[in-house]
Order: C-alpha cells, then sequence, then structure tokens
C-alpha cells in the first residue's frame, strides 16, 4: 500500500518537521511494515510552469513528426514573449494549456534544461510529459494538457504537487485495515499520540423504500449491500488535477471520473465500490452464487466460465460483476472520449465473504485491487459511509444530483466479544503492563472495554483479525514496543541434548569434510529417467517410489530413493562450470516404500486429529532411511612441487566409507560386487556386522561407463553410498580409547598366494582369528599378480604388529602367533606362503 505524506497530514496533524523518514520508523516500531520512503521531485529544480499553446508549425523533412511551438507562459521567461520550443508529441492543439519547463531547471534524473538547436531550429525549453516529470502513467499517452481555467505563468510544480514523500508499506494478510489511508492514520495517530479525523464519520441518511431494487439470495456470501444512485452526471467531466495525483501517488491510474472517484474512495476508507452504468442495469440488483459452467465477461475483456461457488452480482439478464473481484464489460461506465458519456450511475458498497472472494480470485487468476481488500477483510460499517462519500464526490465534480433513495440491506449480526485476564498481555510477554496500560492500547486500537480482573473487548469492525484473547494481548505488547520487550534466553532441562543417533551424523559430516569433502544439499525429488539412466533394473527396490500429488516440477514428481542423482548433478553442474577437481557428499533421508502402507487418510482441518487419525498417518508413511554418499572426480591430491598428486579412483570411494564407519567404531568388510550405478569390475560391497549378522551396508566404487555417458560426468568418476542407521546399529556404542600398551611392538610381514576370486576380505578375517589376542593390527599392504605366480593367480602382503599389554614378546611368540594365522588362512582359503 503506498501512502503519501501529503495526503495522511489530511487525517493526522503530524509535526511539520516530521519526514518520511520519521514516520517510517514510528509505524516500523508498531508493527507495520514499511519497505521504502519515496522522494517524489527529488532533484526537482524549477522554473516549470502552465503555458498555453499559440502557435503550431509542422516541419518537414524529418524521419518523424516535428512541430516547432511557440508556446505562452507569461513572465516566467523573464521577457513576457512567447516561448519557442520544439515537441514531438501530436496529443495537443492550438489553445491547449501544458507545462513547460524552461532553461536552467533540472527534472527528476539530474536532466538539467537548457536551450539547444535541432531539427534546424532553436527550442528554449520542453513541454513536458508525465513520464519526464516522475509523475507515472496518467493515460494521455503524451503531452500533459490540463484543464483551461488554470492561468499561464502558475508555478506547475505546486499545482501538480511533484514534490512528496510516498510510504510503500507492506501489508501481512491480517491486517486489511491497513490498505486504506484511514487505517494507516489511524495506526499514526497512536503511534504519535495524537487525534484521528476519521473520514469515515459522515453523516448518512437512513435507508427507504425508494432506494435502487437489492435482492440477496446468499446472506452468508453478502452479509451487506448499499446501493445509492446519481444521476445527471456531466459526461464532459473529468477527475481535477488533486484527485488524479493522489491517485498516481498510490500507485493507480486515472481512468474516468466516476472510475477515479470510486478507487479514490477505496483508498481513503479501505472499501471497494463499483459503479455501474444505471441505463445499462435491466431490473433489480441481485447477489447469487453462479450456475456452473455459466459465461461471464469481466471488463479486462476476458470471457469467464464460472463455478458454482462463484459469488456474483446480477440483474434480470443474469451476472453483471463477479462480486468482489471485478465488474462486468456489460455495465461498463462509458468515457466521454468514446462517445456519449454515462450521466446516471448505481454506486454499490456491499461486504462479501473473505473466504469465498479469495477462492474466486484465485480460480479465476484474477486479483485485484478489490479482491486484495475482501480477502484480507474489509470493515462492514463502512459500506453506507463509502457510498455516502462517493455520492458526495460525484456531485462536487460532476454535477450531478444525489438520489434520495437509499438501499442497505443488512444480514443480523452482533459485535465480536473477546474476555480476558487483565494481566494476560502480562503472561505472554512476560512484562507488567498493568490493567490501565491494557485498556488504554485496546481502546486506542478501537475497542470498548469493560470489566477490572476479568476484562470484556468488543473489537472495532475494522479489525476482523482480533478474534482471541492473545490477539488482544499481541496488540497490546505491538504499541508498547517490541524493542522493550527483555531478551532472555530459555533454560534448556539438564540431561537433554544432542542423541546418539544425531551425534553420529554430525560426526559423519566433520570426517568427510576433514577429508576434504564439501557438502552439497540437494532438493529429495527425482524422475524415474534419472533411475533409468543410473542403470538401476525395474525390479530393483530403489525403482519403486512415492509419488508426489503436487511436485514442485513435473520432471520430478517422486521422493528419491537414493542421494546419487542430485549429487551427480551437483558435480555436472560444477564440472561445466570449470570445477574439474571435484569432492561433494551429502547426508539425507531418502524414501523406500515396501508397498504395504495403507492409503493415507485426509486428515479434518476443523478440530484437531485424533491420536489414531495421527497413527494412521504415520503408518502411511513409508521407510525413511538416513544415508551418507560421497562423489569423487579429477585429481584427489594435487600435483605440486611435492610431487605428481593422482586422480581420485575406486579406493578413495572405499576409504570415504571407511571413514564414516570408524565414526561410528565399526570395521567395513569390503567385498567385490556388481551392483548399479558402478562399473562391475570396480564395485565393492560394504558389509558390517549388525546384530550379530554380517549385513550389506552400502556400496562404492566407480561409476559405469554408461552412466557416465549418459548423465555427461567426467570420466572415471566415483562414487559410494552407504546406510547410516545400519551402521549406527552396527556400532559398539561410545567410542572407548584403546588402552596403549608400554612394551615394545613386534612386526612381522606375511605374502600369501590364493586365487584371485578369493576376496581379500575373507584372507583378512582368517588372519585376524588365527592370530589371537597377541594380534594388534593388520594392514594390506601389496597386492601382486604375475607370470611367476600363474594364471588366475595373486599375491596379497600383509604387516601384522603383535604386542602385549604384560609384558615383551618374544621372538618365538610372535612368530608362533603369525604362524597360527598363516595356517587358519590357508584352511579356510587356500592360501600359501609366497616363496614357500
Amino acid at each position: 500500500m503506498r501512502i503519501p505524506l501529503s495526503w495522511l497530514r489530511e487525517y493526522v496533524d503530524l509535526p511539520a518537521t516530521e519526514t518520511g523518514r520519521d514516520l517510517q520508523e514510528k509505524l516500523v516500531a508498531t508493527g507495520l511494515e514499511v519497505e521504502t520512503v519515496e522522494q517524489l521531485g527529488a532533484g526537482l529544480k524549477g522554473p516549470l510552469v502552465v503555458g498555453q499553446v499559440l502557435t503550431i508549425e509542422e516541419l518537414e523533412g524529418f524521419k518523424k513528426p516535428i512541430r516547432f511551438c511557440t508556446v505562452d507562459v507569461g513572465r516566467a521567461n523573464g521577457t513576457g514573449e512567447p516561448q519557442e520550443i520544439v515537441c514531438g508529441a501530436r496529443n495537443f492543439a492550438v489553445g491547449d494549456k501544458v507545462v513547460v519547463v524552461l532553461p536552467g531547471a533540472v527534472l527528476p534524473g539530474d536532466f538539467a534544461i537548457a536551450a539547444r538547436k535541432t531539427y534546424g531550429k532553436t527550442s528554449h525549453g520542453m513541454i513536458c510529459s508525465g513520464d519526464e516529470l516522475g509523475m507515472g502513467d496518467d493515460g494521455s499517452g503524451g503531452i500533459i494538457v490540463l484543464p483551461p481555467e488554470h492561468e499561464v505563468g502558475t508555478d506547475a510544480i505546486e499545482l501538480l504537487q511533484l514534490v512528496d514523500e510516498v510510504l510503500d508499506i507492506a501489508v501481512t494478510a491480517n491486517r486489511g485495515d491497513c490498505l486504506s489511508l484511514r487505517g494507516v492514520a489511524r495506526e499514526t495517530a497512536i503511534a504519535y499520540g495524537l487525534p484521528l479525523r476519521d473520514p469515515a464519520l459522515l453523516d448518512v441518511p437512513g435507508p427507504n423504500a425508494s432506494g435502487y431494487p437489492v435482492q440477496i439470495s446468499d446472506p452468508a456470501g453478502c452479509d451487506r449491500f448499499t446501493a445509492r444512485t446519481v444521476t445527471g452526471l456531466d459526461p464532459e467531466a473529468r477527475s481535477p488535477i488533486w484527485l488524479r495525483r493522489r491517485l498516481q501517488k498510490a500507485g493507480m491510474r486515472p481512468i474516468s471520473l466516476a472510475v477515479d472517484i470510486t478507487n479514490y474512495v477505496m483508498l481513503e476508507l479501505g472499501q471497494p465500490l463499483h459503479a455501474y452504468d444505471r441505463s445499462l442495469v435491466q431490473g433489480a440488483i441481485g447477489v447469487r452464487r453462479a450456475e456452473q459452467g455459466e459465461k461471464f465477461v469481466t471488463l479486462d475483456g476476458a470471457k469467464r466460465v464460472l463455478d458454482a461457488e462463484d459469488l456474483v452480482i446480477t440483474d434480470d439478464r443474469g451476472p453483471i460483476g463477479l462480486a468482489g473481484v471485478m465488474g462486468g464489460a456489460n455495465t461498463e461506465i462509458a468515457d466521454h472520449d468514446a462517445g456519449a458519456g454515462t450521466t446516471d450511475v448505481v454506486i454499490e458498497a456491499a461486504h462479501f465473504d473473505p473466504v469465498s472472494i479469495a477462492r474466486t480470485a484465485r480460480r479465476h487468476k484474477l486479483s485485484s485491487e478489490a479482491s486484495k481488500r475482501f480477502e484480507r477483510g474489509v470493515d462492514p460499517q463502512a459500506a453506507s459511509a463509502a457510498a455516502q462519500r462517493t455520492v458526495d464526490l460525484l456531485v462536487l465534480l460532476a454535477g450531478g444530483t444525489a438520489d434520495p433513495g437509499v438501499t442497505e440491506v443488512i444480514a443480523p449480526s452482533g459485535p465480536h466479544t473477546i474476555t480476558l485476564p487483565a494481566d494476560h498481555p502480562d503472561k505472554v510477554a512476560g512484562v507488567t503492563y498493568g490493567r490501565e496500560t491494557v485498556v488504554r492500547r485496546l481502546q486506542q486500537v478501537g475497542c470498548d472495554v469493560y470489566g477490572q480482573d476479568n476484562l470484556t473487548v468488543t473489537v472495532p469492525s475494522w479489525r476482523p483479525d482480533l478474534v482471541e484473547p492473545n490477539d488482544l494481548a499481541e496488540e497490546v505488547i505491538r504499541l508498547e514496543g517490541y524493542e522493550n520487550l527483555p531478551s532472555t534466553l530459555p533454560r534448556p532441562p539438564a540431561g537433554r541434548g544432542l542423541t546418539e543417533r544425531q551425534r553420529l551424523h554430525r560426526r559423519t559430516g566433520r570426517a568427510l569434510a576433514g577429508a576434504g569433502y564439501v557438502e552439497a544439499l540437494n532438493y529429495p525429488f527425482i524422475s524415474d529417467e534419472t533411475l533409468g539412466k543410473l542403470g538401476i533394473e525395474q525390479d530393483d527396490p530403489r525403482r519403486t517410489t512415492v509419488k508426489l500429488v503436487n511436485p514442485l516440477s513435473d520432471e520430478e514428481p517422486a521422493l528419491r530413493t537414493t542421494l546419487l542423482p542430485g549429487l551427480l548433478e551437483a558435480m555436472r553442474r560444477n564440472d561445466g562450470r570449470g570445477s574439474h577437481d571435484l569432492a561433494l557428499f551429502e547426508t539425507g533421508l531418502v524414501f523406500r516404500p515396501t508397498g504395504d502402507e495403507p492409503q493415507a487418510v485426509r486428515l479434518p482441518v476443523d478440530r484437531r486429529p485424533t491420536d489414531e487419525e495421527i497413527a494412521g498417518l504415520d503408518a502411511a508413511l513409508p521407510r525413511q532411511p538416513r544415508h551418507a554418499a560421497v562423489v569423487l572426480t579429477g585429481a584427489r591430491e594435487q600435483a605440486g612441487w611435492w610431487g605428481k598428486g593422482r586422480p581420485a579412483d575406486w579406493a578413495d570411494a572405499v576409504e570415504a566409507a571407511r571413514t564414516i564407519a570408524r565414526e561410528a567404531g565399526v570395521e567395513l568388510i569390503v567385498r567385490g560386487d556388481q551392483h548399479a550405478p558402478w562399473h562391475p569390475g570396480r564395485c565393492a560391497a560394504l558389509f558390517a556386522v549388525v546384530d550379530g549378522t554380517e549385513t550389506l551396508v552400502g556400496h562404492a566404487g566407480e561409476l559405469h561407463p554408461r552412466v557416465i555417458k549418459a548423465l555427461h560426468l567426467p570420466e572415471r568418476s566415483c562414487a559410494m553410498e552407504v546406510d547410516l542407521d545400519l551402521v549406527e546399529r552396527a556400532g559398539t556404542g561410545a567410542l572407548r580409547a584403546p588402552r596403549i600398551s608400554t612394551f615394545p611392538v613386534a612386526t612381522q610381514d606375511v605374502a600369501l598366494v590364493v586365487d584371485a576370486s578369493v576376496p581379500a576380505a575373507d584372507v583378512e578375517k582368517a588372519l585376524r582369528e588365527g592370530a589371537g589376542e597377541l594380534l594388534e593390527s593388520l594392514r594390506l599392504f601389496d597386492v601382486f599378480t604375475g607370470e611367476q605366480l600363474g594364471e588366475g593367480r595373486k599375491s596379497l602382503a600383509y604387516a601384522l604388529r603383535f604386542r602385549a599389554t604384560d609384558r615383551t614378546l618374544t621372538v618365538d611368540e610372535a612368530s608362533a602367533a603369525r604362524d597360527a594365522a598363516v595356517a587358519l588362512a590357508a584352511e579356510r582359503t587356500g592360501a600359501v606362503l609366497r616363496g614357500a
């Protein structure tokens, strides 16, 4: 809502020194969001005067029409002689009054005016349009043509009200009263402690039988309808400058006098109005619900197919207006420029159901100034005052005659009353305001307050958002100042904090970040097409997805079953922008439906759901395990003076999984596997012991070349994904620091030759069991294949570290433990010592 400061001063006697910035600070303190304060006419410098066109000479030989004019500007130019001006506009004629800027003036945008030669003539100034003066669109499409009554030489800066300040207020959905000068003026008066001149306090005649006939078929949709008639309007009458300028400053374009007046009163009082050409209305005006499929043409020329829930204004022919949204083309006020203008009008000032108007506006994608106000709440008591104000302005400015007939159709209703303890705002804010302060603040917003310890508060008609005690408490708190509330941090109960699961998730992120990975957060949406590009077969559980009813994008309508699509897309995007060495990770939920989930029920909105209904909704949710995933490409170690560096490969993806497992105190078991989207020869299955059983927790390795090609990824890209929930279950609880022995270590190396098909994990498991308690650590440090080993054979070299906690091991003890380990490996895997 744009609020011109000069207009606002008509209702509140602000100090003359008070600026728009000062008012902005006050209003923000009371809870209104003033986004900007626009300085109109900033940098504008005269002389800018009213002139009269004396002669017009058409200049020939140019690509566009050019006119050489002489303009009478009185004594404003110091000589009294006609001013010679070159102008390209064609919407004015000899004798018209125009706005002239003379040499030495400066227009908005620091545009200095000087005499200059152009089109073979010297132009001493400029005839101005509204855009050149910063006025915006005035509907003329060219030069400003003033009414003939303005004297030549008059200062146009003051005449056109070019210097002003305009506050742009972002009105929230609950403060529809502030979509008007009346509402903002009330807030201003409260903020400054000044009296308010309420523009709605008018003498309004009572309803009588001679008013225009109105029939309300849906009182729930329209609980108040006021109709007034004005006849004998001058069809040539135009909106005066002050009216047009106020509309422009408020962000509306002047159209015609009758329409401008209804818009002006709407801005002033917050009550939307509509003016019908009485000669085009046939019979009584009615309000009803539309018939399904009924057709209607609105003022914007669009043909609307109506819904049975739409509220419409009708006459004997059918719909003549979409109630609270937009009028119909069949009763539009005629502009005198288009021929015979309208002389008799019927004024509608009604109050419509906010929910109905909001739904109609959204259904037809037709948001109007009227609908914005109705759906936020309009003061129903202001309808008759707004109609009277409109009638008064039409009589004053268009020479019309107010018809004595007054129609008011009102559905019976009482004022809304709220009961609250006088100390309720104190309890909400944690500040002691006292009863007197609470009563005073509520009375300032228009409430009637009675009672002592328990207050009975009657809410004003213009504040439909005040419905419960907490709303009243908020009014007291905001007017007393949010900045005066003490800042007190809540004290959490002792013994509460992060769960072990949450700690593991955080440790996982820190560990991966410490290993050089960058976290990438992605949307949890995927498409079946992407899963197909990953090479995932149709019978794979990852292809069973949860489809969204209202997805953000039709291209990704399902919830993810794996983290890899989002990470791989992030890698592709960053690689395409020049970042070729990438290591990204993400932790998050995936959604794995089993197909056994029951159909979710739609919960009620008029009451709190029962425990059974909530439990049924929970039962309909799919399983949502938390996963961790990484993707890598490019250099894992950068080249430099320290060496050549190396590219990322499948082993780095496996090590990322081990990094995550170590945070949970879990030792992963790694075996070869074939699993999409990984390369069948470079894919590792990751296992962990969960509840005593070896369980698959994830995969790692190099991506399949077909996947890389389908997703446009860099060659040899690698990835890893593990189920964090399973890794947590495999953990042994809180990590315990190992006991460090003070005795020396004994190191024994063994090289075992096994069949190429034997997993290194099986050999390692046998060595650990065979070595017994003296084994401190075991590490695979070399893998060798060659002709000397034979076809289909490989050599695995391990470093075994033995140490006792209570003594120094002898060579015989260390050798015995090593031999026992080798013997068990030979028994289980067929391993033989290399060279034996």
